[in-house]
C-alpha cells in the first residue's frame, strides 16, 4: 500500500519556497537532493554512491566530488524545468568548502539561487 505524502494547508503553502536544496556530507560519500515542499517529495537527487558517477571520479569525498555532484545536480534541474532553488543549510555547515563546492557549481550549471 502506498501511502500519500502529506498535504499541507493552502495558507502555509503559499509562503513556502517550492525547492529546497538539502546536502548531506559523510567520511565516504557526498549527497545532495531537491525536496518540492507542497508535497514533501524529492525532485532532484545526486550523489556520489551512483555507480555511473564512480569510475570518473578520484575521491568520492572531497571538494571535486562535491563539484561534480552540484553540476550533475544542476544538468538534472535544467532538464526537469526547474530554474531555480532556496539553499538549507543545517546549524553546523558554513559556506565553505564541500558545501561551497556544491552551491558554487549548482550557480555555474544555470540554476538560480534564491
Amino acid at each position: 500500500m502506498v501511502i500519500p505524502p502529506p498535504t499541507r494547508a493552502p495558507a502555509i503553502t503559499k509562503f513556502l519556497k517550492p525547492y529546497i536544496l538539502k546536502m548531506h556530507f559523510t567520511n565516504n560519500f557526498v549527497s545532495a537532493q531537491v525536496i518540492h515542499t507542497p508535497t514533501a517529495t524529492v525532485t532532484c537527487s545526486a550523489s556520489s554512491q551512483e555507480k555511473l558517477l564512480r569510475p570518473s571520479m578520484e575521491s568520492t569525498r572531497d571538494v571535486a566530488a562535491a563539484a561534480k555532484i552540484g553540476k550533475l545536480l544542476g544538468e538534472r534541474l535544467l532538464f526537469k524545468g526547474i530554474p531555480s532553488v532556496s539553499v538549507s543549510m543545517s546549524r553546523d555547515q558554513k559556506y565553505h568548502g564541500k558545501v561551497k563546492a556544491v552551491i558554487d557549481s549548482l550557480r555555474d550549471a544555470g540554476v538560480k539561487l534564491l
